[in-house]
């Protein structure tokens, strides 16, 4: 049998400052008419992605981009083609978006979407849409219990909503009563606690997730029951793994040199751009980064950013 052809789309998800993003209606004229997606469309013969969805967003949209940084890959049959979906996150253009073909168009917020139907392909990357830019991981060791509580506290009035809980060293009594008030802390902020490598902790404590260190990643067949789950990643095997399983995120380090690793290997952005290149998950860059480092992460298909250290102070 002969394997169907798959027609390779470039997709803008057009984003404003204050976090909401584009959606365009589908004409009546084509499949799934009345649908809702995110703007793009067929690249042409040597056309690369970025050409095309730059192309596409003058011709569609009205609009002149300045700035687009490669994201997500989907692959979705339809019962009429296969594509393959290269998804660009839009955050700087000129002009003002209209529709030039005559499609209606709105600004949806990530968290309350307010249109139906939505193209089945584009039905994930709302939920990638709801992650925040940067992942927060505890660092209580060096700073102590009490002292991390309260810049955590901190990190939460000023805008922290997904944080990771990784104190190993804490004996099981205090581990578990460290993390159930790290939970409660952070769940009066609406911000989302993943527990580091412990399922049963997390579960106690009615986290919302779980992060698995890249051994248990390797040793998963399938995806873990929770509601939010992460996974630490080394190599660009261990990031398709993560995606295959349906993991809702990663962390690939280390990008630059650390404190804690002095003069081990690091990726640098480069290596880090190539192996993240064609992902289907969002992937945070970990490693010897800053908050300032944001903007460059992105650049090289980075969703965010994972801060130690550099998160609490």
């Amino acid at each position: 049998m002969t394997a169907p052809k798959i027609i390779h789309v470039a997709a803008a998800v057009l984003i404003r400052p204050d976090g909401s993003f584009l959606l365009a209606q589908r004409p009546s004229d084509k499949a799934y008419a009345g649908y809702w997606e995110f703007p793009g469309g067929k690249i042409e013969a040597g056309e690369t992605a970025l050409q095309a969805v730059c192309r596409e967003l003058d011709e569609e949209l009205g609009i002149t981009v300045r700035r687009a940084d490669a994201w997500l890959n989907r692959v979705f049959s339809y019962p009429h083609a296969t594509v393959h979906l290269h998804f660009f996150r839009v955050l700087a253009w000129d002009g003002e978006a209209y529709g030039r073909e005559g499609q209606a168009l709105s600004w949806q917020a990530p968290d309350d979407v307010q249109l139906a139907p939505l193209l089945p392909a584009n039905v994930p990357i709302l939920r990638a849409l709801a992650l925040p830019a940067r992942y927060a991981i505890s660092n209580a060791a060096q700073l102590g219990e009490a002292e991390f509580l309260r810049c955590l506290e901190r990190a939460l009035q000023n805008g922290l909503r997904l944080l990771q809980v990784r104190e190993q060293h804490l004996s099981p009594e205090n581990y578990l009563a460290f993390t159930q008030a790290v939970v409660a802390l952070a769940h009066r902020y609406d911000a989302k606690v993943l527990v580091n490598s412990d399922a049963e902790l997390a579960r106690k404590v009615a986290a919302d997730g779980v992060h698995y260190t890249g051994k248990q990643l390797l040793a998963c067949g399938t995806r873990p029951d929770f509601a939010w789950c992460s996974a630490s990643c080394h190599t660009a095997d261990e990031l398709h793994h993560a995606g295959a399983l349906g993991f809702d995120f990663a962390l690939l380090s280390p990008v630059l040199p650390t404190l804690s690793h002095a003069g081990a290997a690091h990726l640098g952005w480069e290596k880090f751009a190539e192996m993240v290149a064609g992902v289907t998950l969002p992937v945070y860059a970990l490693g010897g980064l800053t908050s300032d480092d944001l903007s460059v992460a992105q650049q090289h298909g980075a969703h965010g950013i994972a801060l130690l250290r550099q998160a609490w102070v």
